[in-house]
């Protein structure tokens, strides 16, 4: 779940780290009126995405006239997939230097991982492809926590001079936040160094892991809606983990791993997918809303299907596709790689209901189905 800049902030300030003034405000006039309260202000765009400034929803408003005019301009404009309904009037910050601050989940460490760099203010993925050593990537273990004396000394050579502790305290904090509110990210970009030497964030972005939700409802509640396709909704409402792709390989797996390695093997084959659906056990009971799914996307011009059976059983799930197929008879070619528990009987449903074979192996079924798409019109 994504959190606008205005949404963040406080916690961040909860936790210690000192923030601007800021006014939240949905119209000109209000943006004004906080102007006129605050003083030279930053007006900036509050969707739940980067490269606002890139897109023009940042700007300098030295007078609530301006920033009225500011508010005019980026209030209903499009950033990303979104429209921009609040802009938030913050105080202008006199800026002598700019870091970056973020702890993140990490897959490679299954913990949590944090990050500073001296340069802020910039696409830290380009900084870090760019000159890797500028980044300082710290491991930190969920049980211990980080070491404020362990991250100065890593920080002594990084931070600007004299103020290694000092960061190292901001980073403690602001990994107290990412702990205590089940983020998944929460990135300070700029960490600003200003004029008079405070250490200010100038902006925050927080992502809160969405199996968090329950223990943090409150919070939850000022959190942005997802924004899901016609689709995706109907998918949450059927209960399948259904998102939508800009792909033509429709995908049908079982498993979350499953479907994403066969996602996978549609890339390397040099196709791309139209969809992650994974249905798992509720093939058989979903097997029309499901396939309907994937068929109702008007880009898919093939589709594999790949069930792989432990404890679920392959012919419980063909039978549902099988059924769903039936009924729907869908004008695409479909691809089937079955393996595992009942694939003896799920061939012989296959063979016998729809007169097919599925694949021995599953990157044929894919590879099949990727040539399918690249040489068929619907």
């Amino acid at each position: 779940m994504n959190f606008e800049e205005h949404a963040a902030k406080p916690l961040l300030a909860a936790a210690g780290i000192a923030t601007p003034k800021g006014i939240l405000a949905t119209t000109p006039d209000e943006a004004a009126a906080a102007a006129a309260e605050i003083g030279a202000s930053i007006v900036k765009a509050q969707v739940p995405t980067g490269k606002r400034g890139k897109a023009g929803g940042i700007r300098p408003a030295a007078t609530p006239e301006a920033a009225r005019a500011a508010a005019e301009a980026i209030l209903g404009m499009t950033i990303g997939t979104h429209v921009v309904e609040s802009v938030l009037v913050e105080e202008a910050a006199d800026i002598a230097a700019e870091s970056y601050a973020a702890v993140m989940n990490d897959p490679a460490s299954k913990g949590p991982l944090l990050l500073y760099a001296a340069e802020g203010g910039m696409d830290i993925e380009e900084l870090s492809a760019e000159r890797l050593d500028a980044l300082l990537r710290a491991e930190i273990d969920i049980r211990r926590g980080p070491d404020a004396g362990a991250l100065a000394t890593a920080l002594a050579g990084r931070a600007p001079a004299g103020r290694a502790a000092e960061i190292a305290e901001i980073l403690m904090k602001l990994y107290g936040a990412y702990a205590a509110h089940d983020a998944e990210l929460f990135e300070i970009n700029p960490l600003a160094t200003l004029a008079d030497g405070r250490l200010v964030a100038l902006d925050a972005k927080f992502v809160m892991d969405d199996s968090g939700a329950a223990r943090q409802a409150a919070l939850a509640e000022q959190g942005s809606p997802e924004k899901l396709t016609e689709l995706e909704a109907r998918g949450r409402a059927y209960g399948l983990k259904y998102i939508e792709l800009d792909g033509d390989v429709g995908v049908l797996a079982n498993g979350a791993g499953l479907t994403m390695t066969t996602m996978d093997s549609v890339r390397h084959f040099g196709g791309s997918p139209a969809n992650f659906l994974e249905i798992g056990g509720e093939a058989y009971r979903l097997g029309k809303e499901a396939l309907g799914l994937v068929l109702d996307n008007p880009n898919v011009k093939s589709l594999v299907v790949n069930f792989c059976g432990a404890f679920a059983r392959t012919d419980v799930m063909t039978e549902g596709i099988v059924a769903a197929w039936e009924e729907l008879r869908p004008d695409i070619p479909v691809f089937f790689s079955i393996h595992g528990t009942g694939d003896a009987e799920a061939i012989a449903i296959l063979k016998e209901r729809l007169g097919m074979t599925p694949f021995d192996h599953m990157d044929d079924a894919v590879k099949a189905a990727v040539d399918a798409a690249k040489g068929a019109g619907r």
